[in-house]
């Protein structure tokens, strides 16, 4: 699917934020896995056309929903980068230089575990 310009993009994001408040989400949660950790990364994506306060909100949901899945998979690299970039937005929108230090080095562990547990680490780099 490729978005000709940013409405297209919006209109994508807006429709996956939908899908995750759907209350069969729990039931889509566990079993597609792949499909869940692509529509935490358009959360991330959606956040960034949110309000400060509100992309925060969206980041501690899509933290929450990687906490669940590496509670059941904890070496699954997906989501461990997903978590990392999840914590490294949520440090650029956290003013106080102390608690954004937390997750900026938060996302750097999970950043690690994530290419510790990828086959290919030339996939990270490039």
């Amino acid at each position: 699917m490729e978005m000709q310009n940013d409405f297209d993009r919006l209109m994508f994001f807006e429709h996956v934020a939908g899908v995750l408040k759907s209350p069969t989400r729990k039931t889509l949660w566990i079993p597609r896995l792949g499909f869940a950790y692509t529509t935490i990364s358009a959360l991330l994506e959606l956040s960034t056309f949110q309000s400060v306060q509100e992309s925060k909100l969206m980041i501690k949901d899509a933290i929450s929903k990687l906490d669940e899945a590496l509670a059941i998979y904890p070496k699954k690299q997906d989501a461990l980068w997903c978590m990392g970039n999840a914590q490294t937005s949520y440090a650029f929108l956290t003013p106080d230089k102390d608690e954004a230090k937390g997750y900026f080095d938060s996302a750097y562990d999970f950043f690690e575990q994530a290419v510790n547990e990828v086959f290919g680490v030339i996939l990270y780099m490039y």
